[in-house]
C-alpha cells in the first residue's frame, strides 16, 4: 500500500496527460498548417524509402458507449460504398503529388468497423491503395476485425489482399461489462472468428483488452483474461478506460456509478499484466505484450521499438500517410490531418483538392523532443549520449526538464550524464514523465487520466 500511496502523491490518479502516440498531440494542431505542407512534404519523400498508409473506415453498424473513435453509425452500404469511392479520388489525388518509385511497407486499416465491408468492397480498396503505393516484398497489412461483424468470406477477402496480421477488438468478455458499454460480443462469436484467421493463414493476432470499465471486478477480469488467453493471441493491447463524456458524446450512457475507483482500476491493470507474464508473454512499454518470438519483442529487445497513432508498433517507415476522414500523416517535417468530419472530408476530395485541415510543422527542436518523449515511452530510458549524437546542442534545452524530473519523481528515476532511467516501480509513471518534456503541452485540453 505505501507503494501506491508514493504513486498517488506524483498524481497518478489525478493528472491528466496525453498518450503520447504522437509529439506534439494532436490538441496543438493548427488550422493555419493544412493543404500546402500536405503537398509539399508528400511531394518530399524520398521514392527509395518505404512509407506507411493508414486507412481510416468511420462507419460502425453498433456505436459502442465506451468508443471515443471518429465513427458514425450506418445500417447500410450505401454511404459505406460512396465513402469508398472518395478515398479512391483521394488516392488519386495522392498519386499526383507523390514520387515516382514510392512504395508501401506497411498498411493498416482501422476505424470505425473495416470489416463492415463486404468482399467486392475490399477487393476494391484494396486494389485502390496498391495502385498507388505498390507494396514491398516484405510488407505489414494489419486490419481492425470486429469478430461480430466479419465472416469467413471477408476475411478470405482480406487475405487474398495479402493481410497478414489481424486485431481483434474485444474490451471485455463479460455479458453485464458488456451491457453496460453497449457491446455484445460473446465469447463462441470471438473463437470461431480467430478460427477462422488462423485457418486463412494469418500468422499474427492481436487481442485489444481494455480495464476500467463499468462492472469489471477481480473475478470478471480474471474470467475475461482466462478466455483471451485460450485464444492464443500473439500480442495484446491492455488499455486504461478513457471516460470523457466532454469528448465522445455517446460515454454519457454510461453509468459512472459503476467504473471503478482508482485503486481497483490500478489492480485490475496490475492483475492482467501478471496474467500475461504467466502465460508467457513480454510486457512491451506501458500497456502491450507479445510472444517473446513476436516481431513487437524483437523490436524492444533491440531497441526498435516506436509508437504511432495505432500504439506500439515494429514499424521503423519515417512516414506515415493517412487517408479517409480524420485520418492524421506524420511526415519528416510535420503532422497533417484530414478533415475529422466525413460531409467536410468529402467535399474537399470533390473540389480537387487534398483534405488536408490541420497540422503542425516541426522545428529542430519539435523533432528532438518527438525522439526523447518516444524513447521514453518505448524503452523507459532516455538515451542521452543516442540523443546528443542525432541532435547536438539542441538537447542542451533538455536540462530544465530531466532537473524537474529528478525533483519530482526522486528514487523512481535514476539520471546520469548517459541516461535518464525510469525504474521498473515507477513505469506507472512513465506518461506523467514524459509529459515533463512537452514544450506545447495545451492548458485548456483534457487529456484521459494518467493511470
Amino acid at each position: 500500500m505505501k507503494q501506491i500511496d508514493r504513486l498517488a502523491a506524483l498524481g497518478l490518479f489525478d493528472s491528466r496527460v496525453p498518450r503520447y502516440t504522437s509529439y506534439p498531440t494532436a490538441p496543438v494542431f493548427s488550422a493555419t498548417v493544412g493543404q500546402e505542407l500536405q503537398t509539399r512534404q508528400l511531394a518530399a519523400l524520398d521514392p527509395a524509402v518505404p512509407v506507411s498508409v493508414y486507412i481510416h473506415i468511420p462507419f460502425c453498424e453498433r456505436l459502442c458507449w465506451f468508443c471515443a473513435c471518429r465513427t458514425q453509425g450506418t445500417q447500410s452500404l450505401s454511404p459505406v460504398e460512396s465513402y469508398i469511392g472518395t478515398m479512391e479520388a483521394e488516392l488519386e489525388l495522392l498519386a499526383k503529388t507523390l514520387p515516382a518509385g514510392l512504395q508501401m511497407g506497411r498498411l493498416h486499416w482501422g476505424g470505425g468497423t473495416p470489416t463492415i465491408l463486404p468482399p467486392q468492397l475490399i477487393h476494391r480498396l484494396a486494389r485502390a491503395v496498391k495502385s498507388t503505393f505498390p507494396q514491398t516484398a516484405d510488407w505489414e497489412f494489419s486490419v481492425e476485425i470486429d469478430p461480430t461483424l466479419v465472416d469467413k468470406d471477408k476475411i478470405a477477402a482480406l487475405a487474398a489482399e495479402g493481410m497478414n496480421r489481424a486485431s481483434i477488438g474485444i474490451q471485455d468478455f463479460d455479458p453485464l461489462v458488456q451491457e453496460a458499454i453497449g457491446r455484445h460480443q460473446p465469447y463462441e462469436a470471438t473463437l470461431a472468428c480467430v478460427e477462422d484467421l488462423r485457418a486463412a493463414g494469418i500468422t499474427s493476432l492481436n487481442a485489444d483488452l481494455v480495464y476500467g470499465l463499468p462492472h469489471q471486478t477481480p473475478a470478471r477480469m480474471s474470467n475475461t483474461l482466462a478466455k483471451v488467453l485460450s485464444l492464443q493471441p500473439d500480442r495484446i493491447a491492455l488499455f486504461g478506460y478513457a471516460h470523457v463524456p466532454w469528448v465522445a458524446k455517446r460515454q454519457k450512457l454510461i453509468d459512472e456509478t459503476f467504473l471503478p475507483d482508482d485503486l481497483a482500476r490500478y489492480a485490475l491493470a496490475g492483475q492482467a499484466a501478471d496474467a500475461f507474464a504467466t502465460a508467457g508473454f513480454q510486457a512491451i512499454g506501458i500497456d502491450h505484450f507479445a510472444l517473446p518470438q513476436d516481431g513487437l519483442a524483437e523490436a524492444a529487445r533491440t531497441g526498435h521499438l516506436r509508437r504511432n497513432f495505432q500504439g506500439y508498433t515494429e514499424d521503423i517507415c519515417p512516414a506515415l500517410i493517412g487517408i479517409g476522414a480524420s485520418s492524421i500523416s506524420r511526415f519528416p517535417g510535420g503532422y497533417v490531418q484530414n478533415a475529422a468530419a466525413t460531409p467536410a472530408y468529402v467535399k474537399q476530395i470533390e473540389a480537387g483538392h487534398l483534405a488536408g485541415s490541420r497540422g503542425h510543422e516541426m522545428t529542430p527542436e519539435d523533432l528532438m523532443r518527438a525522439r526523447a518523449i518516444e524513447m521514453i515511452m518505448c524503452d523507459f530510458t532516455l538515451d542521452l549520449r543516442a540523443l546528443r549524437l542525432e541532435f547536438g546542442p539542441l538537447c542542451d534545452g533538455l536540462e530544465p526538464d530531466l532537473a524537474r524530473v529528478v525533483a519530482r519523481f526522486g528514487n523512481f528515476v535514476s539520471l546520469t550524464d548517459q541516461q535518464l532511467v525510469i525504474s521498473p516501480e515507477g513505469h506507472p509513471l512513465t506518461r506523467l514523465i514524459a509529459s515533463l518534456f512537452d514544450a506545447h503541452m495545451p492548458s485548456d485540453a483534457k487529456f484521459s487520466r494518467a493511470s
